[in-house]
């Protein structure tokens, strides 16, 4: 018989990794899958040997006292720095990083945890009063309680292939989440950028909307740009060959005089599908009991930040134990 306190949290991102912390804190046995080779979500770095980018989020900022208790205890681990606290002017509010990349967080909090990395569901179900999750090779995971931090198409594509139907308000409240996506080119150089202290540009335009400098950043030991694409280039090339993405936006980036073109050795292009939530959902989290306990979360709930996927997938937990308790 499946534990009544056993729950499987679908994503290693910082969402799931918190919440799946927290559950088994409080006494729940807990199992984590994520499709990926690592853990981290969109908290992602990757080596350019020599040489290392951030290639997903570039950085995290908190607000809540909550979070912040989190990052305080990460900060005296060194898990994570201050990475600056303004880009072009300060603003005195810290932005922190990974250390020695945003991974770094997610590699600590998945250490006591059971995480089952490259594993990609094909449907999750409901059966004899307990979720179950099929994988591409047959394996089965069940739990008591399902939490759901994929984007929510992705989560909602492995229900449907399930036969799980949600509550219309859910299904609605779901389904009007939107998100942008993003092309993240990884570049190495041969000679330093020319990119400003302290190692990025929040462009916030198209057809670039952010590059950054890992060298100076403190992340990488040899010069290395990140670039991320604006939603509207992105969708324009969404099919493109990645070779010619990287080259249209390298070539931007030196007429931006940024870098020398001629200096660039290495190139990555990595496709956010879902990197940005451009419609969110109003609560932290979203709860149904039918079929059976089950919340999804993540940074397209209430906040699009780091910290906003962090307090959502704790709320989630949080609600799930509630749940539990009532039994």
């Amino acid at each position: 018989m499946t534990n009544k306190k056993s729950s499987l949290i679908v994503g290693a991102g910082i969402a799931g990794l918190l919440a799946a912390t927290h559950l088994k804190e409080n006494g729940f046995e807990v199992t984590v899958v994520d499709k990926g080779r690592g853990v981290g979500g969109r908290m992602a770095s990757r080596r350019l040997n020599p040489g290392r980018a951030d290639h997903g989020a570039q950085f995290f900022t908190v607000r809540s006292p909550i979070f912040q208790d989190y990052v305080n205890k990460w900060l005296d681990q060194k898990i994570v720095v201050e990475w600056t606290r303004g880009f072009g002017s300060g603003d005195g509010h810290p932005r922190y990083r990974g250390a020695p990349a945003m991974t770094a967080v997610a590699k600590h909090l998945a250490q006591s945890l059971t995480v089952h990395k490259a594993t990609r569901l094909t449907k999750i179900s409901w059966a004899d009063n307990h979720w179950v999750a099929q994988t591409t090779e047959g394996q089965p995971f069940s739990a008591a309680a399902l939490l759901l931090t994929a984007p929510i198409p992705q989560s909602l594509t492995l229900l449907s292939a399930g036969g799980v139907y949600l509550p219309e308000q859910a299904m609605r409240a779901l389904k009007r989440i939107k998100y942008d996506p993003c092309f993240a080119v990884m570049a190495r150089l041969t000679q330093p950028s020319t990119i400003p202290a302290p190692g990025a540009v929040q462009v916030r335009s198209e057809p670039i909307a952010w590059i950054a400098d890992n060298q100076q950043k403190g992340i990488s030991d040899k010069p290395t740009v990140t670039i991320h694409a604006g939603p509207h280039f992105t969708r324009q090339h969404l099919d493109e060959d990645r070779s010619k993405v990287g080259r249209l936006l390298l070539e931007e980036a030196a007429a931006q005089n940024w870098l020398d073109l001629s200096a660039v050795d290495t190139v990555q292009v990595h496709r956010w599908l879902y990197a940005q939530p451009a419609v969110l959902h109003p609560e932290r989290t979203l709860f149904v009991n039918s079929p059976g306990p089950l919340a999804f979360a993540g940074d397209a709930f209430l906040e699009s930040r780091v910290e906003g996927a962090a307090l959502s997938g704790l709320a989630a937990a949080e609600k799930l134990l509630q749940v539990n308790d009532s039994f």
